[in-house]
């Protein structure tokens, strides 16, 4: 059953995969936010693990987050996410990144509750277009 206040976490070390340069989302080796915001995300759906009824599942809606600090390669990122608002299917998380040294970004994301096959079958239906 959902409720307010469950938390998911997510975690992973910066690597020179992981960087804005191999992403091309900046110039330098520190983390890419793309990747910072997925493991944003990763902990929301950690968050819901085991609270879903069987066939359900959750899709990103919306995003509204700042990277406030930057981490080199090999430091530890820790995700956590926090449910903090429930309107029927429409579900809305505080979320907070960190690494060895602190803070590092930190907003709001939400998610929807959806049924995998009929989401899927949505999707699948675009290629016959």
């Amino acid at each position: 059953m959902l409720e307010i206040g469950l938390k998911g976490q997510s975690k992973r070390t910066v690597t020179n995969e992981t960087t804005a340069k191999a992403l091309k989302s900046g110039e330098l080796e520190v983390l890419a936010t793309p990747i910072m915001v997925a493991l944003m995300e990763e902990a929301a759906c950690n968050c819901l693990e085991g609270h879903l009824e069987e066939g359900q599942s959750s899709v990103g809606t919306s995003l509204n987050i700042s990277h406030v600090s930057p981490s080199p390669v090999g430091m530890d990122i820790t995700c956590e996410a926090e449910l903090i608002a429930i309107d029927r299917k429409a579900l809305s998380f505080e979320v907070k990144a960190f690494d060895e040294s602190g803070l590092i970004g930190e907003g709001t994301h939400s998610r929807f509750i959806i049924n995998k096959e009929k989401f899927q079958n949505k999707a699948n239906s675009k290629l016959n277009k």
